[in-house]
C-alpha cells in the first residue's frame, strides 16, 4: 500500500488500486493466495538477518570504542552516537536488498514483472546498473542516524530505569 499514492490525483493519474489495509490484503489474497500475502519476504530475510547482526555489532563496537577508560559503562552522548553509526552503516550495507525486496513486494499490482528474486537482481542491474541498488541511500542513512540514535539510548536507559540486564549508562560528564 505505501507504494500508493495518497491525497489529490495528478492528470493522468488513475484511483489507487487498493481503498485501505483491509481491501489491501483481501485483495491479494483472492488474486495470488496466501503466497500474494509473503511476496518479499525471503529477501526482506536476507536482509534482516545479517543487517541485524551487523547493527548490534556496530553498535556495540562503538559502545566500547566510546567508553572512556577506567569506565565500565557508557555515557548517554557514547549511546546516542553507537546507535547513530550502527544504524546509518547498516542501512548503507542493506540498501541493496532493501531495494529488491520493495520492486518485489510493489510487483504485481497492475502486471507481475518479476519471476522471482534472482530475475529482479538480475532484471534490475541490466536496466539500471549497480546503481539502481543504492537508490534512496542517502535518506536511508540519514534517517537511520536520529532513528537509531534515539531508539537504542532510549531502549538501553528503560531497562537500567527497569533494573534490567547490564545497562548502567553514565549520565553526567564526570
Amino acid at each position: 500500500m505505501q507504494t500508493h499514492g495518497r491525497g489529490k490525483l495528478l492528470p493522468g493519474q488513475t484511483m489507487p488500486v487498493y481503498r485501505g489495509p483491509i481491501h489491501c490484503l483481501t485483495s491479494i489474497f483472492k488474486r495470488e493466495g496466501i503466497r500474494g500475502c509473503y511476496r518479499g519476504v525471503a529477501i526482506m530475510s536476507c536482509r534482516d538477518i545479517p543487517g541485524i547482526g551487523l547493527f548490534f555489532m556496530a553498535y556495540h563496537v562503538m559502545c566500547k570504542k566510546l567508553t572512556f577508560p577506567g569506565e565500565d559503562k557508557p555515557r548517554v552522548w557514547a549511546l546516542l552516537l553507537s546507535g547513530g553509526v550502527a544504524g546509518t552503516v547498516t542501512w548503507v550495507t542493506v540498501n541493496p536488498l532493501d531495494v529488491i525486496k520493495s520492486r518485489l513486494q510493489s510487483d504485481g499490482v497492475k502486471h507481475q514483472k518479476y519471476r522471482g528474486m534472482w530475475h529482479c537482481i538480475t532484471d534490475s542491474y541490466r536496466t539500471g546498473g549497480i546503481r539502481v541498488f543504492y537508490t534512496g541511500v542517502t535518506l536511508n542513512a540519514l534517517r537511520g542516524f536520529p532513528v537509531n540514535a534515539v531508539t537504542f539510548t532510549v531502549y538501553s536507559l528503560v531497562l537500567q530505569a527497569l533494573g534490567g540486564l547490564n545497562t548502567n549508562v553514565t549520565m553526567g560528564t564526570d
